[in-house]
């Protein structure tokens, strides 16, 4: 008799220990990809080389309308990663994702997935700072060692120049020299930051398939960030000639005042010609494709991780570029301003079970956080302000907003399906109305409609919404 208790016993646990792994919370492996504008395959952009990225599309969603809250890598990341905007129940500054006293109360994603039984890790760039919210984290946020010769004195915040040529190109910067805004190596993937971070992922990936916890894996790779560094092998993919340039490389009619990001000319050497010469933007578009397809193999890499460890029916994947960046359109190159170039960035998610969705419906990046709540059967913490995008994947036909809000020092935006509407706060914190685009009509944006009289209707109506969404609540 007692043999038979202990018997049935163990056929209970055994039986409760196969439910409890057939039940465990989906796993998520979370991708950002710094710089990435919808510059890849799968938007429809047939001259870059980005097999992988495409391939996580078609098994996953596409959302072709997705735009960043904020067109600057700190705060853009930082709304993203508390689901807030950068104006409303808390201004995002800087680049801490806890950039307020007022802000101590709203978790961050990792945060509260980590409070709900995920097992979280961090690898490479994700919060933009050192210590990377600490409390995120199940384990401290992890880097790649640096790879630098220590005979060549340069080197960057972000990543560091292999190849030795390099060297002989260095302007000052700072307290430091600084190399070329480009370099091809012919070195492994793996000399660089972001192959050091792929690597490392991967190993986390084969750890935590052992583990009895789900995961939340971020994996923030820098490339194409400046310096577009890549090694050679994805240089060759591309014959310079054949790469499309813009063709609107001059200044939108009735739009002064209009700058972006000068970090090329300023933090790097080797930029001769920059804005306006044909050369320079056919180098300049040739390193950032050899960047973006550099990142793409290592997407790939990870994807087959997955697979080989037995995660990929049970893993929600997250890709995301955390702001869009200019390639020469209107002669900029960069971020930091609010034209749609700027702010428009690619978001893939492959959720299983549901594949080969094209997403038209406008998103923006504070939906991912509710999004991945629901997913997961997590509550949605009340302090997020995005929309869950789980009722468009499950049913693709249905409206999701009819507008979005986004920020950048003292300007603000709101995107419709239309339109793109700027307002700048001045000193006295009145508004100053800066630019309408009409998007229908005009989608490269090359003429601000703001003072023509036709569209008087439509500024007044998004100016209205504007401020009360962001400043009356």
């Amino acid at each position: 008799m007692r043999v038979g208790l202990i018997t049935f016993t163990l056929l209970v646990l055994i039986a409760l220990g196969c439910s409890s792994e057939k039940h465990l919370p989906p796993n998520i492996l979370f991708i950002s990809v710094d710089d990435l504008r919808p510059e890849l395959g799968c938007y429809g952009v047939s001259q870059i080389i980005t097999p992988n990225m495409d391939r996580l599309a078609k098994e996953g969603a596409v959302f072709l309308n997705s735009y960043a809250n904020v067109p600057v890598c700190g705060a853009s990341r930082a709304s993203l990663l508390t689901g807030l905007r950068p104006a409303g129940k808390v201004t995002l500054r800087g680049y801490k994702c806890r950039s307020d006293a007022s802000a101590a109360e709203f978790k961050t994603l990792p945060e509260y997935l980590k409070q709900n039984g995920y097992y979280t890790i961090s690898n490479g760039k994700m919060m933009h700072v050192q210590d990377d919210s600490p409390q995120a984290w199940s384990e401290p946020a992890w880097r790649a060692s640096t790879n630098r010769d220590a005979s060549i004195h340069f080197y960057n915040t972000y990543d560091d120049w292999v190849n030795p040529i390099s060297g002989h190109n260095l302007k000052p910067f700072g307290r430091k020299e600084v190399g070329p805004f480009y370099e091809s190596a012919d070195v492994a993937d793996e000399a660089y930051h972001d192959g050091q971070v792929c690597i490392k992922t991967i190993d986390d990936i084969k750890r935590m398939a052992k583990s009895d916890k789900p995961f939340f894996l971020a994996c923030g790779f820098w490339r194409p960030h400046l310096p577009f560094n890549a090694p050679k092998n994805y240089w060759e993919l591309y014959d310079r000639d054949k790469i499309n340039l813009a063709n609107n490389r001059f200044k939108p009619k009735n739009l002064t005042n209009l700058h972006s990001s000068q970090e090329l000319l300023n933090q790097y050497a080797a930029n001769e010609g920059f804005p306006t010469d044909e050369n320079f933007h056919k180098l300049s578009k040739h390193a950032y494709y050899a960047s973006v397809s550099y990142i793409d193999a290592l997407v790939g890499k990870l994807m087959q991780a997955l697979k080989e460890n037995g995660l990929e029916e049970n893993t929600i994947v997250v890709l995301w570029g955390d702001h869009g960046f200019h390639l020469g359109e209107h002669n900029l190159w960069g971020k930091h301003n609010m034209m749609n170039v700027s702010l428009k960035a690619p978001l893939l998610i492959k959720y299983p079970g549901k594949a080969g969705l094209r997403l038209t419906q406008l998103t923006d990046f504070i939906d991912i956080y509710p999004t991945l709540c629901e997913m997961v059967n997590l509550p949605i913490p009340e302090h997020c302000e995005g929309k869950s995008l789980q009722n468009i994947i499950e049913n693709p036909t249905m409206e999701h907003k009819d507008a979005l809000f986004m920020a950048y020092g003292n300007k603000y935006s709101i995107k419709t399906k239309q339109y793109l509407y700027t307002a700048q706060m001045t000193k006295d914190s009145s508004f100053t109305k800066i630019m309408l685009f009409d998007h229908k009509r005009d989608p490269q944006e090359n003429i601000n409609v703001l003072a023509n009289p036709d569209y008087k209707s439509v500024v007044d109506q998004l100016h209205k919404k504007l401020y009360s969404t962001l400043f009356e609540k």
